[in-house]
């Protein structure tokens, strides 16, 4: 019953494609009359009036050269090809997604026809109608007819015949692959000899056909052919000498054809093998093959540079990836063989490019070729140094391939490279902060000179290049303005951990105080020289308010909880008392942002702004006295708790009288009343806090003299206040007559 119902189905099928392949056929031949009827009426002359012409008659969009000028422009672009700029480059998976919706049914097809093939095979198998030499004959039988059905559909249907070929290769790997594994009819080298010959029939049929679709399924085949045929035992060398025989020939493919699809995918495989073997069995053979690989890709990507002298943006991307791919398997290999020295590889692929640098050199075309060499070359030998200094590789290599990109990209204009850029800096972070955790089981570590910070080293000075290339033009600023403030926060992110983790690594015996102080203290001072530098490098009015609220707040923690715990250590006899005067370097970064960051920033368009700055000063102030009369007046910590008690029942509150003071009369001359009423609040808080604790803490003879004091300060200050406003009266008066008088003279 099922076997009727089935051919019962194809029946239909076949009527079904039989009507609709004629009706197909009907509206090609009503397209093709049409066409032609559309080609005849645009041939036939219109009848219209002579006109004589003259040059009036020419349009201004196209004027006639000058001869002489016309020559000398040809001249130019002849011996300066380079340096005219690449147009913007259209998104480069178009074309992919083209192909896909406009064949999508074709290879779901072709999938599915494979797939009913080898339904219909295993319910053969199930019924016991063939044996397992007749099924791999029927697998062969069919891709072959398949491959056939597409030769003949080659002419009029190009793309779908190439397609179908596809479809009918994959039949025969996978029929060659099932009778080796699952059959046992032939041996592997037997089954590694046909599959070597689908590979060769399939890339000659490629190349008969000029059909660029169809040798990409040939390369996939044949990359995919050791693995279908494979036992487990890892027989390297035959692999590899396969691997490059397969390479040579996509190589030739592409210099004949011009197919750089079939580079980039030949490129691919090959590296995932290299890799593969490299982590699984490092062993020296792998070099020679990783140098074969080196040197085809790299001639594949100068294939337009040797005959036409350009550099396109995928020929640039490969000789990037070759060259960083090729170093870290290479560098990796020696450094696991215990091989030395390490930096032969790096230096050795430099100085190829240093070649080709040269050659742009002589011929004076410092366009983008030139920069692309450069760039590569100076990579290459950063990366030599940095290995030279055992640094460790991945990272060391992804962050100046990071730094290449990001150069390549500001040299061409090509949004690809900062794309990738933006793809590879992540994976540089995630390197590094591995890199970082070294630190928790390194031992006697050197200062600066060790394997971590070097390597530090490496990420922040590719990192310190990337903030300059980063530097936001009219272009970016509308367009990727977010992101880059965004990697920008990052990049100063990473240097500042690098530094933070190797000075907290040499001061780790010190107490838990001191440690803490000193990494406040170097924070203070790193956001400092990020915004002494803030113009040229081009920070955000944005970033750099963001800047100013995390100093103010990093300075309130450090002078007040870690300064306190300083003195404590301090008068444990835990730490010596010059660690004390330490902490008084804050005051410097503090005063010049006060006076020279804040009033260009844009910091105080909210009044709430003069409220954090005033409040962060007051709390500096008092606790800067504060622990420098602790310190000076005690000896031992009992000792401390009752001068801490004394200063601030007697000095705290003239303390904040005199900033109070200071406060009102700023406000006054500068005329910003938000200090007058922060001037006017401290002196609430302090005459509150005066009456309502202090007083009942005091003795006589204390409390006799804080009042004396105060009201000596308070009255003075009044009397200030009193004559500066009328200063400034007198001064407005004096403007308005000098106005009235200067008006009168005019009538």
């Amino acid at each position: 019953m099922n076997e009727l119902l089935i051919i019962i189905l194809i029946i239909v099928v076949v009527i079904i494609f039989n009507n609709l392949n004629t009706k197909i056929r009907k509206l090609e031949k009503e397209v093709s009359d049409l066409s032609s009827r559309i080609k005849t009426q645009s041939i036939q002359p219109k009848t219209i009036d002579p006109e004589p012409i003259s040059e009036q008659t020419i349009p201004s969009s196209h004027p006639i050269p000058d001869d002489e000028a016309y020559r000398e422009h040809l001249q130019l672009n002849d011996n300066n090809n380079e340096q005219v700029p690449i147009a913007e480059q259209k998104d480069w998976l178009q074309p992919v997604f083209d192909f896909l919706k406009q064949n999508a049914l074709t290879i779901i097809g072709i999938f599915t026809l494979v797939l009913g093939i080898g339904y219909f095979v295993k319910y053969a198998i199930d019924k016991n109608w063939i044996g397992e030499t007749a099924r791999a004959g029927i697998g062969f039988c069919t891709g072959a007819g398949i491959i056939l059905t597409g030769h003949f559909l080659r002419k009029n249907y190009a793309t779908f015949s190439s397609i179908i070929t596809g479809g009918g290769i994959a039949v025969l790997y996978f029929t060659a692959t099932i009778a080796f594994r699952e059959y046992h009819l032939f041996t592997q080298n037997t089954a590694f000899v046909i599959t070597t010959l689908i590979t060769l029939i399939s890339i000659v049929l490629s190349y008969y056909y000029k059909s660029e679709i169809l040798i990409i399924f040939s390369l996939l085949g044949g990359f995919s052919a050791p693995l279908m045929i494979s036992t487990g035992q890892s027989n390297y060398l035959f692999l590899f000498i396969y691997i490059s025989l397969l390479n040579a020939g996509m190589l030739a493919a592409t210099f004949l054809r011009h197919w750089k699809s079939v580079g980039w995918t030949a490129f691919i495989f090959t590296t995932l093998y290299l890799f593969t073997w490299t982590s699984e069995k490092t062993e020296l053979l792998s070099i020679i093959f990783y140098i074969i690989t080196y040197i085809i890709f790299y001639v594949f990507a100068l294939q337009d540079y040797i005959r036409k002298n350009t550099l396109p943006v995928s020929d640039i991307l490969m000789l990037a990836l070759i060259n960083s791919t090729s170093t870290i398997g290479l560098v990796y290999t020696f450094h696991e063989l215990k091989y030395e020295p390490v930096i032969i590889f790096p230096l050795l692929f430099a100085c190829i490019n240093a070649i080709l640098l040269f050659r742009e050199y002589g011929k004076k075309n410092f366009g983008i070729s030139y920069s692309v060499f450069a760039g590569i070359t100076v990579s290459l030998i950063t990366i030599a140094i940095a290995l030279q200094f055992k640094t460790h590789l991945i990272t060391s290599v992804w962050a100046v391939e990071a730094t290449l990109l990001l150069y390549i990209w500001k040299k061409t204009n090509q949004k690809i490279f900062k794309t990738c850029f933006y793809i590879l800096f992540p994976l540089v972070i995630i390197a590094q902060i591995l890199t970082w955790t070294e630190y928790f089981n390194a031992k006697n570590l050197s200062i600066i000179v060790n394997p971590v910070f070097l390597t530090s080293l490496v990420t922040i000075i590719s990192t310190i290049i990337n903030l300059y290339l980063l530097k936001n033009t009219q272009e970016t600023a509308k367009k990727d303005h977010f992101w880059e403030d965004f990697t920008a926060v990052i990049s100063y992110g990473i240097i500042y951990t690098a530094l933070l983790l190797e000075i907290t690594y040499h001061i780790s015996d010190m107490p838990w105080a001191a440690i803490t102080h000193i990494g406040l203290l170097f924070s203070l001072y790193y956001i400092f020289i990020i915004l002494v530098f803030r113009k040229k490098q081009n920070i955000s009015n944005g970033l750099q308010i963001g800047l100013i609220y995390l100093f103010l707040f990093l300075l309130t923690i450090n002078a007040t909880v870690s300064t306190s715990s300083i003195v404590t250590q301090i008068l444990l006899k835990k730490l010596t008392s010059g660690f004390y005067f330490v902490h008084l370097i804050q005051w410097i970064p503090f005063l010049y942002i006060c006076s020279v960051v804040i009033p260009f920033s844009g910091f105080h368009k909210s009044s709430i702004s003069y409220w954090i700055l005033s409040s962060v000063f007051v709390i500096t102030v008092s606790f800067g006295l504060y622990h420098l009369y602790v310190f000076t007046m005690a000896h031992d910590l009992p000792q401390s708790y009752a001068v801490k008690n004394h200063f601030s029942i007697l000095y705290l509150p003239i303390i904040w009288a005199i900033l109070a003071s200071i406060f009102i009369y700023t406000g006054l001359k500068k005329d910003i009343q938000e200090y007058n009423k922060i001037g006017f609040a401290l002196i609430g808080i302090m005459v509150l806090k005066l009456y309502a604790y202090d007083v009942w803490q005091m003795d006589n003879i204390s409390r006799i003299i804080a009042f004396i004091i105060l009201g000596i300060i308070l009255l003075i200050s009044s009397f200030t206040f009193q004559r500066l406003r009328n200063i400034i009266k007198n001064m407005v008066d004096k403007k308005e007559e000098k106005k009235e008088s200067a008006d009168s003279s005019f009538e």
